[in-house]
């Protein structure tokens, strides 16, 4: 989880003046360590470890979730209100409470469990998102993320598509709630990502089973109508690692 500060200020100029939101929408940024597969076990442990000195010293200058994928990929996410918040030393606080000794002891135990690491930013898109509860529930931390890839001239259509899919959700009442988010910067390739959360792979297999029914023929032609629009697609499953990301409490 360690970044580079000059990285952070690139990211900050380039965000600036490339990417804007709806001011409904909200920003996130994304880090991602590439986490080696005989490292796993170390890794976690070290991620526990940075929760517990949070914990202890009450770092109150950010929050973080963690997701991991089933590519290994650990995802720790920090919603921003604008690009300034990338800049900032969220660790800071953290280093001078333990001592930039101690943090850095986990900084180095985290750099030799990655392969590699990158940052990004994702913006959810509340528009095009179906959540009738108005949240996700707690118990409901599997995830299967659907990722649709699009050139720049589909753009407008596949969220004109998206649109009306979320339309006929509402119209039919659905129990599958998604999340609908937008790339940003740091991202090779333009997609829109629908997260779709449950319990586990049981209980999302059966629900997708019932919404297919129950959109019936209107659904299947909405959904073909999408991915002809589409240049590509790909799906991952994840899981929502609770006890290692952070959340400050006053």
């Amino acid at each position: 989880m360690k970044t580079s500060k000059q990285i952070m200020q690139l990211l900050t100029v380039l965000l600036a003046t490339t990417f804007s939101t709806n001011a409904q929408d909200q920003q996130y940024w994304i880090y991602a360590d590439y986490v080696k597969p005989s490292m796993q076990m170390e890794y976690i442990q070290t991620s526990k470890d940075l929760v517990a000195a949070c914990k202890k010293n009450n770092l109150q200058t950010f929050s973080y979730t963690c997701v991991r994928s089933d590519d290994g990929i650990y995802n720790f996410i920090v919603p921003i209100a604008n690009m300034g918040d990338i800049d900032k030393d969220n660790f800071g606080p953290l280093a001078e409470k333990m001592g930039k000794e101690n943090m850095q002891v986990l900084w180095d135990r985290f750099d030799k469990c990655v392969d590699r690491n990158r940052s990004y930013v994702l913006t959810h898109k509340k528009e095009l998102s179906y959540i009738p509860t108005g949240a996700i529930p707690d118990t409901e931390n599997y995830r299967k993320h659907h990722y649709f890839y699009i050139s720049q001239s589909n753009i407008k259509a596949v969220t004109e598509k998206i649109k009306a899919i979320t339309a006929l959700y509402i119209k039919k009442n659905s129990k599958v709630n998604y999340r609908v988010y937008r790339n940003g910067f740091g991202t090779t390739e333009d997609y829109f990502l629908v997260s779709i959360a449950a319990k586990n792979e049981e209980e999302y297999a059966k629900r997708a089973e019932e919404n297919r029914i129950l959109l019936g023929d209107e659904g299947k032609v909405l959904s073909d109508d999408l991915y002809k629009n589409i240049s590509r697609y790909d799906v991952k499953t994840a899981m929502t690692q609770n006890d290692l990301g952070y959340t400050a409490t006053k």
